[in-house]
C-alpha cells in the first residue's frame, strides 16, 4: 500500500509542480505506480504470474507502439519528441512501462466486476477501464510536447486534439492484451484494495487536475465519464461487500 500511496502522492504533486520538474515528476509517477502494481502482483499472485503481466503488457504495449510509430496504425500517424528518456524500437521504454502499469488494476477490477464467464466478457470491460485511462493521458502528454499527431481530427471529446483513431487503437490493442492475459494467468481471490486505490484515484484526481489546473473541463468530463464507468461499479462493488 506504501507504493500506491507514493504514486498517488506523485500523481497529486503534478499539476502543482514547477513546469521545469514535470518530466520528473512523471517519470516518477509511472515508476512508482508501476513498481505498485508488479509489487502486489507479485506478493498476491506469484512471480510466475506477475512476469506474464509484463511480458504481455510491457511487451505487448511496446510492439503495438513501435508500429504505430512506422505505419502509423493502430493509433494513427504520431511522432514522440524524444522527451521522455531511453526509446526501444523508437518508442520511449517509459511507455512500456504506462501500459502495465495500469493494466494490472484494468485486468483485476475487470476479473471482480464481471460475473459473466463467457469468453470475452472479461477482456471487454478490462480494455473498457484501460482505454478510457487514455482519455486523460493523451492530452496531459501532448500537451506537455510528448507526442505529436499528424492527423488530429476528427478527434476525441474535449481539448486534448486526439485523433478518434487513437482511441479505436488503445480498444483494439487492449482487448488483445486482456484476451492473453485471461487465457494465461489463473484468477484468484486475491484482495483488489490496491488495485482500486489505483485505478480510482487516478481517475478522481485526473479530472480534479483538469478542471482546476489545467483548464480542460472536456477532458475532464470525457475521462470522468469513460474511467467512471469502471470506478464507480468498482466503488460500489467494495462498499456492498463490506462485513
Amino acid at each position: 500500500m506504501a507504493l500506491a500511496v507514493a504514486a498517488g502522492a506523485a500523481q497529486l504533486a503534478y499539476p502543482l509542480s514547477n513546469p521545469r520538474l514535470l518530466h520528473s515528476v512523471a517519470i516518477a509517477a509511472v515508476g512508482l505506480f508501476l513498481a505498485a502494481s508488479v509489487t502486489h502482483a507479485v506478493v498476491h499472485h506469484g512471480v510466475g504470474w506477475a512476469a506474464g503481466l509484463v511480458v504481455i503488457t510491457a511487451g505487448g504495449g511496446l510492439g503495438a507502439e513501435a508500429l504505430g510509430v512506422r505505419t502509423g496504425y493502430p493509433f494513427g500517424q504520431h511522432t514522440y519528441a524524444g522527451t521522455l528518456g531511453p526509446q526501444l524500437l523508437g518508442v520511449p521504454i517509459v511507455v512500456a512501462a504506462m501500459w502495465t502499469m495500469m493494466a494490472y488494476p484494468a485486468f483485476v477490477l475487470a476479473r471482480r466486476l464481471v460475473a459473466d464467464t463467457t469468453a470475452l466478457a472479461v477482456p471487454i470491460v478490462g480494455a473498457i477501464a484501460l482505454s478510457a485511462w487514455d482519455l486523460f493521458l493523451d492530452p496531459q502528454m501532448v500537451a506537455a510536447g510528448h507526442w505529436s499527431w499528424a492527423q488530429p481530427t476528427p478527434s476525441v471529446p474535449g481539448e486534448g486534439g486526439i485523433p478518434l483513431t487513437n482511441l479505436a487503437g488503445w480498444l483494439l490493442v487492449s482487448v488483445a492484451l486482456m484476451t492473453l492475459l485471461e487465457l494465461v494467468l489463473p484468477g484468484d481471490h486475491a484482495p483488489i484494495g490496491v488495485p482500486a486505490a489505483l485505478y480510482v484515484w487516478t481517475w478522481a484526481v485526473s479530472v480534479l487536475a483538469n478542471l482546476v489546473f489545467f483548464h480542460r473541463p472536456g477532458v475532464a468530463l470525457a475521462g470522468g465519464v469513460g474511467m467512471g464507468l469502471i470506478a464507480l461499479p468498482v466503488l460500489w462493488s467494495l462498499w456492498d461487500s463490506r462485513p
